[in-house]
């Protein structure tokens, strides 16, 4: 069983470190994982409802056509449901609020088909000083800005996997039916949806002001004001899961040739695997960062690993997604497997209760229930070293964080139980008896809601070259347009499978 995994050496236990692991560990008043859009949307409406002096919108992609709440949810104060109409109306109504909202440039191609949004764009640029809307373009070649933050005052934020934009919108139950999950204006249905942000509140959300106007300074070349932070935008209603808690967090920057690269977000997520002492639980969109496989690949080859427990979504979005990544998850899979003797090493995906699959857009990582990161980088290449990324993260293995660690593990069996579709308590109860997350979730797991385990399917030769390459998917900036007749993907097994093989060929002759 993984309870029963040696007690690993000091040096290998997790220590935050600033300018390596992370950027800046700031104390969190109050902070909370918020899950789905639903709820995530309906929750940043209300903060940005108490904004006084600022408001920094950080994302990937952003549509203005995005419905925040239901029409019937707030009677009360008579602001817009919808995004654009929404900030337009808090510029007009909060004499004293600036909004600066900062997205990719190379999503700028989609807005044409996006109806009223690149109108309204357009007329907060040229008619509203008090809403600034800009498009990032300061980032390497075939890189991205990838943020999505959102800080109001400096003293509430959110950071997580969760862009305001369409198709992104979904509650818990991921129901088949459900009426609310269409895309703007067209209505189409768009398939369920699984995301994850984390609210702070104080420090910790300064740190992310700071870091919003560090990024808007590097893309805009225009320096930000601080907010006052004389207010207090905590949503009514949402429950604090830690209280007085220490965050950290962690960025990833590729190098333009003006700006360093910052590769904080890879080395705590290396730091994190190398410490696990029973088990790594995961929600990520993608499993194909070369060194993510390799450290797992090393753990699941200990004499007794802790267990690794991924859930990703099935299949890609797109042919292109699914044969760039879903071609690298495929080949990296296949070399953790060749070494994970105990079968400790799991992936499975969500589907509904009539078989649907649930994507997995989330980006949350649990460690023995001591640590707990929540962010936007995915576990592929590019979100190591060459696009823009923020993870929050709480160790509760830190003196402030203590009584932390049954939350995260009540966290985790919440989880858990929305992909299984039972009661966050039959986790919990079962974990408990087993020690096993895989057990766990082989003994839960059924027909309707559910896990179901993942097989890579076959892909053809192209696929695999263009996936072991990395071509369309470097780890940083130095790596872009590199010929794809070199074999990055898979270079770190090669190099410990052939030392392996050399070792057993040698003691072979000595016996």
């Amino acid at each position: 069983m993984p309870d029963a995994a040696p007690r690993k050496p000091e040096a290998d236990r997790f220590a935050l470190a600033p300018g390596r692991n992370c950027w800046r560990i700031e104390r969190a008043t109050r902070a909370t994982l918020v899950v789905d859009a639903a709820d995530y949307f309906r929750l940043a409406r209300a903060a940005m409802l108490k904004a006084r002096s600022q408001i920094l919108l950080m994302g990937w992609d952003l549509d203005t056509r995005l419905k925040l709440i239901d029409d019937d949810e707030d009677e009360e104060c008579g602001a817009p449901v919808h995004l654009g109409p929404f900030i337009s109306w808090l510029a007009k109504n909060r004499p004293d609020l600036c909004i600066h909202i900062l997205a990719w440039d190379g999503e700028v191609y989609s807005l044409l088909g996006r109806g009223t949004t690149l109108l309204r764009m357009a007329a907060w640029r040229l008619f509203n000083r008090k809403i600034s809307f800009k498009l990032d373009s300061s980032h390497p070649r075939e890189a991205s800005h990838h943020h999505k933050v959102v800080v109001v005052d400096d003293a509430f934020a959110f950071c997580g996997g969760i862009d305001m934009t369409g198709s992104r919108w979904d509650t818990r139950a991921h129901r088949d039916d459900e009426p609310g999950r269409r895309r703007p204006t067209t209505h189409r249905r768009y398939p369920p949806w699984h995301d994850a942000a984390m609210a702070v509140e104080g420090d910790a959300a300064r740190a992310l002001g700071d870091l919003g106007r560090v990024r808007w300074k590097i893309a805009c070349d225009e320096e930000l004001e601080c907010a006052d932070g004389h207010c207090d935008p905590w949503p009514d209603g949402l429950e604090a899961h830690f209280r007085d808690a220490e965050i950290a967090v962690a960025r990833t920057r590729g190098d333009d040739g003006d700006h360093e690269e910052l590769r904080e977000i890879e080395a705590m997520f290396l730091d994190m695997i190398a410490a696990a002492r029973r088990f790594v639980y995961v929600e990520n969109q993608y499993f194909a960062s070369r060194a993510v496989a390799e450290a797992v690949a090393r753990r699941v080859a200990e004499p007794d690993p802790p267990e690794f427990l991924f859930v990703n979504p099935r299949a890609g979005q797109t042919w292109l997604d699914e044969g760039v990544m879903g071609a690298a998850r495929a080949e990296l899979v296949k070399a953790i497997r060749e070494r994970d003797h105990k079968q400790r090493f799991r992936i499975y995906s969500p589907v509904t209760e009539k078989g649907a699959d649930i994507y997995v857009h989330a980006k949350i990582m649990i460690v023995d229930d001591v640590m707990l990161r929540v962010g936007s980088a995915n576990m592929n290449n590019r979100s190591m070293g060459l696009d823009s990324e923020c993870d929050v993260m709480l160790d509760a293995q830190r003196p402030a964080n203590r009584g932390a660690a049954d939350k995260i593990a009540e966290l985790r069996c919440d989880l858990m139980a929305e992909h299984l579709g039972v009661e966050p308590a039959k986790v919990a109860k079962l974990f408990r008896a087993t020690g096993s997350l895989i057990e766990t979730v082989e003994q839960l797991r059924g027909g309707g809601r559910t896990l179901v385990p993942f097989t890579p399917p076959d892909f053809n030769g192209l696929a695999k070259a263009i996936a072991r390459s990395e071509v369309a998917d470097p780890d940083g900036a130095d790596e872009s347009f590199e010929p794809f007749a070199q074999h990055r993907l898979l270079r770190g097994f090669r190099r410990g499978w052939r030392g392996r093989r050399r070792k057993a060929r040698a003691a072979k002759g000595r016996a």
